[in-house]
């Protein structure tokens, strides 16, 4: 993949870690968190958007993932540490304060980040995921209480098996992950409850063309990085729920309160999970500073890319209504 000459990559000391970043633009800062299984390239867009209007965009690969340190121990992928992180990049780049954004699980990221500590991240925007105040019964627990043993995250909790599955093509993994998640794919859902024996693959198809939003040389570069690294860092981010919502407690049922956006896909598999399409509704309660919650239609949970123009025009807006 080219980079693009206004990119800058560079590797910081972010605390403990060493964290390699994206920068573009010069401004006030914009911090972008992607998920899994993706790359700082998922924010391409939205970072020469941001720095067209006079913004400094900076994607970081997160804990886990590229050419960022991927510690081995899942207890190191909290949402604590994710929200340190953020807050120690802010400082290294000299920044006092920032807008954070995220997708996936950079969405819980960015969401904890902002109700840790208002003081550094004066605004925050949410893809996919929206807020979810943190709570006494984690996910997992819950889904347990209910009966339910094979939603997929339950299954990432599997030591090895997951990553054997994703890692035995990566190429083929990366291709069909992002088609079938995408509004273009198949209308049935991968990440939910899986059969008995199945992995996250089995409901996937393998395009026979790439979908005109993403582009070989960028599906390229993020297979190249995770035949490098493996999945287990990205995997970890599951593995540590139960210990985030344990370490959590003092924010149970906390609000944010700074200026807010969601945005989310109609076709995206987490607003399909039970539950979910009440808690946007509920967002205004748990989000006082919430500026809008937009949900797009046909699109799916790579928002970023499937509708970067769309998303594009709701940051700048979110950002002038900050700023202008």
């Amino acid at each position: 993949m080219n980079i693009p000459r206004e990119v800058q990559l560079e590797t910081l000391q972010v605390g403990a870690i060493r964290m390699r970043v994206a920068l573009q633009g010069d401004g006030p800062l914009v911090v972008f968190c992607h998920g899994f299984p993706e790359s700082w390239v998922s924010w391409r867009a939205q970072m020469a958007a941001v720095a067209d209007a006079g913004y400094r965009a900076a994607a970081p690969d997160m804990r886990g993932y590229g050419g960022t340190d991927a510690p081995p121990d899942p207890a190191q992928y909290t949402m604590l540490h994710h929200a340190g992180d953020m807050v120690e990049l802010v400082r290294v780049l000299g920044a006092g304060s920032a807008v954070i954004v995220g997708h996936d699980w950079g969405a819980p990221a960015a969401w904890n980040s902002a109700l840790l500590r208002p003081d550094v991240f004066r605004a925050v925007v949410g893809l996919s995921v929206p807020y979810v105040p943190p709570a006494k019964l984690d996910l997992l627990t819950a889904l347990e209480r209910q009966g339910v043993t094979t939603f997929y995250m339950q299954y990432f909790q599997q030591e090895g098996v997951a990553e054997e599955e994703l890692q035995a093509d990566v190429a083929a993994t990366m291709r069909r992950l992002t088609f079938s998640m995408s509004g273009d794919g198949p209308d049935r859902m991968v990440a939910g409850i899986l059969a008995p024996g199945a992995g996250i693959l089995t409901n996937t198809v393998d395009p026979d063309v790439l979908p005109d939003w993403l582009p070989q040389d960028d599906l390229d570069y993020v297979v190249g990085e995770f035949q490098r690294t493996g999945f287990r860092g990205g995997l970890n981010w599951y593995r540590a729920i139960r210990r985030s919502a344990e370490l959590l407690a003092p924010w149970y049922g906390c609000p944010i309160r700074q200026p807010s956006l969601f945005v989310g896909g109609s076709r995206d598999d987490v607003l399909r999970f039970p539950g979910m399409q009440q808690r946007v509704a509920a967002l205004p309660q748990v989000l006082p500073g919430l500026r809008g919650a937009h949900v797009l239609e046909g699109a799916g949970h790579w928002l970023q890319r499937e509708r970067a123009g769309k998303v594009n025009r709701l940051l700048l807006s979110f950002l002038n209504e900050l700023d202008g």
